[in-house]
């Protein structure tokens, strides 16, 4: 099945997007969309991801299927965010990755994209193929026995090249395996079609270097 589906957390009915192979099975990946919400760009990503043999699922973090076109209004959504409630239902989505027919093995992948990554990178166990675009978090809150992949643009108003080597460097001097990649002339959203800032041969560029990495290390 590929489509929109709920998940339950705790009395709640929660939004989110399930994608899958059409033949055999394959490891989980988690999708964390960016601040606009679960839209048809990150619904995209899924069906991607199941076109490269992963079973992919992303949570609506907003719950309700709201979705942003200015980034006026993706702030109000941002802000409207209830962390607690945020966690439980990451959570109960992972669960929900799990047990679906065609994934395949406990450990998963998870990527996230800006908002999306700031609470990917926090995640621990199962996931053990952490991937960032364009999004950071607290370097010292960090504690995923994984190994971690980012994408980062040149030009970015919200991540500084500065503080993405601290963050890089912070993980591996925990014995951590870390590669970060900055996109030279690109700025924050490259990756997403619908957006000014996209730029195509970044974008696709960083989408072979994430599927090879999955593949490493979610062991296909």
């Amino acid at each position: 099945m590929t489509g929109m589906v709920t998940f339950k957390v705790d009395d709640r009915q929660v939004p989110g997007y399930l994608a899958v192979p059409e033949q055999g099975a394959g490891p989980g990946v988690l999708v964390l969309h960016a601040w606009w919400g679960l839209n048809d760009i990150f619904k995209g990503v899924c069906e991607r991801l199941a076109q490269a043999g992963f079973v992919a699922f992303a949570p609506d973090l907003y719950q309700d299927g709201r979705v942003a076109k200015t980034i006026a209004e993706a702030e109000q959504l941002r802000d409207s965010l209830d962390e607690g409630k945020t966690y439980q239902n990451i959570m109960a989505a992972i669960s929900y990755l799990q047990v679906q027919e065609k994934t395949r093995g406990e450990n998963i992948g998870a990527i996230g994209f800006s908002l999306g990554s700031a609470w990917g990178l926090l995640l621990e166990d199962p996931a053990t193929a952490i991937v960032t675009f364009y999004g950071l978090s607290d370097a010292e809150k960090v504690t995923a026995n994984a190994a971690f992949l980012g994408h980062f643009a040149e030009h970015d108003e919200y991540e500084s090249a500065e503080y993405m080597k601290f963050f890089e460097e912070s993980l591996r001097a925990r014995g951590k395996e870390v590669k970060f990649h900055l996109y030279p002339g690109t700025r924050h959203w490259f990756f997403e079609e619908d957006r000014p800032e996209y730029d195509a041969q970044a974008a696709q560029l960083a989408w072979e270097r994430t599927i090879s990495f999955l593949n490493q290390h979610l062991q296909r």
